[in-house]
């Protein structure tokens, strides 16, 4: 370790160069690849960082992230590549420092602002991890979710820590599958609270608004932004069948894309919103496959890992791979379809794990496990294989997670 530590420290002129184009120009992330050789702790391959703070909830809140982070493994300021201070400068800003060996040598400092003091420590240390990993951070960012308590199902929004869950719905009626716009001030849900049949709507979380987007005969679900906000697609079966309708940002003008005898489900953008992938189950069992946004022939993803493959989700950076649910054993985990390589692999194991969503650094998913009745959302950084638990049992049962940043 020390031997790694020694030689770091003969890279540090790379780091503050690199540290200097990550907070003097934008967007936020280092024009120039940080080198970090084996700064490991027994050979993990994780980055030792150590947190420092004179205020005890701020040291314990920042560590809570980063340890949630695969990439990182806590350790001695002593014996870390970087040590991270972060002191409260205000009731919503907190000012944070990057620097190495002992006695300190600061190698940057920024005060960071957030709308208050818990927001303003997540926001930092996401500044520290995309100037030390070259990756998105995701600590500041919010979930919407499906929460159950006493036996009602109801939309839920929360911080990633679970500190601050708000009940958004009140519909006492089975919702399902929400869904945040990119900009985070509207989600789309499946409700049958009206009409006892499933509807899509729309809430809009400033003012608490709701309207409907699909309320056709037969199903209506799965309903997704694109992600520049402008369109929504969404699974319909007033014609007779499930199907895949892509609609403007209000749900109006729907235009079908698939047109055949098989049910379709869940779609997913790609990252640059002109391609969807989805749910069929025209091979017998379902299967992925892909189809333009503007309508075409559709296209089977053979992931040649499961013979029932569903819930897909396209990586937000990585366009060649999708995330999805695979049965496995009796039961179900994620799985990772690369279209590179045209292959998969199972990611989770154990208890049933379903329904992932990708995080904005296209590294960590949140899912929900099954286990024993009842369900959680889990973090999973789909390199380590870490697995983390989002929140308690006694939160009551959770799933169906939507992130957005």
């Amino acid at each position: 370790m020390l031997g790694a530590f020694s030689f770091f420290m003969r890279r540090i002129p790379l780091f503050l160069l690199s540290l200097a184009c990550f907070f003097f120009a934008a967007p936020l992330v280092t024009a120039e690849t940080i080198t970090l050789d084996p700064l490991d702790r027994a050979g993990e391959g994780r980055l030792a960082i150590a947190v420092e703070s004179s205020d005890r909830g701020v040291g314990t809140l920042a560590r809570r992230a980063f340890g949630l982070h695969g990439a990182y493994v806590g350790a001695r300021p002593a014996d870390a590549a970087f040590v991270i201070r972060l002191e409260p400068s205000g009731s919503r800003s907190v000012q944070v420092s990057v620097g190495s060996g002992q006695p300190f040598v600061e190698q940057l400092s920024r005060n960071v602002t957030g709308s208050d003091l818990q927001n303003a420590v997540l926001r930092a240390c996401d500044l520290v991890v995309e100037a030390t990993l070259q990756s998105r951070g995701f600590f500041a960012g919010k979930l919407a979710f499906v929460g159950k308590q006493r036996g009602v199902s109801e939309i839920y929004t929360s911080d990633l820590l679970f500190s601050r869950p708000r009940q958004i719905t009140r519909d006492r009626a089975l919702v399902t599958g929400p869904k945040w716009s990119p900009d985070g001030r509207r989600l789309l849900y499946t409700t049958y609270h009206n009409s006892g049949f499933p509807d899509i709507y729309m809430i809009d979380l400033s003012s608490g608004r709701r309207k409907p987007v699909a309320t056709y005969k037969g199903t209506n679900s799965g309903a997704a932004f694109s992600p520049d906000g402008r369109r929504i697609a969404m699974v319909l079966s007033g014609t007779g069948n499930s199907e895949i309708h892509v609609a403007d940002a209000n749900g109006r003008n729907p235009r079908r894309l698939t047109n055949n005898k098989s049910l379709e489900a869940s779609p997913s953008w790609s990252p640059d919103g002109r391609r969807l992938v989805y749910t069929s189950d025209a091979p017998g069992k379902p299967q992925l496959f892909e189809i333009a946004s503007s309508g075409g022939p559709p296209r089977r993803i053979r992931t040649n890992v499961s013979s029932y493959c569903s819930e897909p989700v396209w990586n937000p950076v990585d366009e060649s791979l999708i995330a999805f649910t695979a049965a496995v054993g009796g039961g179900f985990q994620i799985a990772l379809y690369d279209a590179k390589t045209r292959s998969s692999r199972i990611l989770t194991q154990g208890a049933s794990s379903l329904e992932p969503a990708w995080l904005r650094d296209g590294r960590h998913l949140v899912f929900t496990q099954r286990q024993g009745g009842r369900t959680r959302l889990m973090l999973l950084d789909s390199e380590t294989g870490k697995v983390s638990a989002l929140h308690k049992p006694g939160f009551g049962d959770v799933s169906s997670a939507s992130f957005v940043y």
